[in-house]
């Protein structure tokens, strides 16, 4: 029986600028850093208390994909107990977002956002 989400990655060209936008931007902690292993550096980050880590995987061939409103959400989705908040002070730190401002869902809060690589980040708050 599957008991826990481990791992989530994302593929980066330059691992310490992801590392400095995941954790100075967005507010995400360093939990593991091992320079040399077999495959290369491992380097997680994760929000403060959670079991799930972000691996931040440098892949030579690295693309992302820049957010598009029509698009589907990002591979990372983090979320927040006050959006828009969140939303001020990272857009203050420079995060690029596919529209202007949160939007209410069904569900609650959300936008889209990209980190330095283009990779999708979907930023949520649920609706309580």
């Amino acid at each position: 029986m599957l008991t826990n989400i481990m791992y989530v990655t994302i593929y980066v060209a330059d691992q310490d600028r992801a590392l400095k936008f995941y954790t100075e931007t967005l507010g995400l902690e360093k939990h593991v850093d091992y320079p040399t292993g077999p495959e290369g550096r491992f380097l997680t980050v994760k929000t403060p208390g959670s079991p799930v880590e972000i691996i931040l995987w440098r892949h030579a061939a690295a693309v992302g994909h820049p957010a598009q409103p029509e698009a589907a959400p990002g591979p990372l989705i983090l979320e927040s107990d006050d959006l828009r908040k969140d939303f001020e002070v990272f857009r203050e730190r420079g995060v690029t977002f596919d529209q202007p401002e949160p939007e209410d869902y069904p569900f609650g809060i959300r936008i889209e956002a990209s980190d330095p690589d283009g990779n999708r980040i979907s930023l949520r708050q649920t609706r309580k």
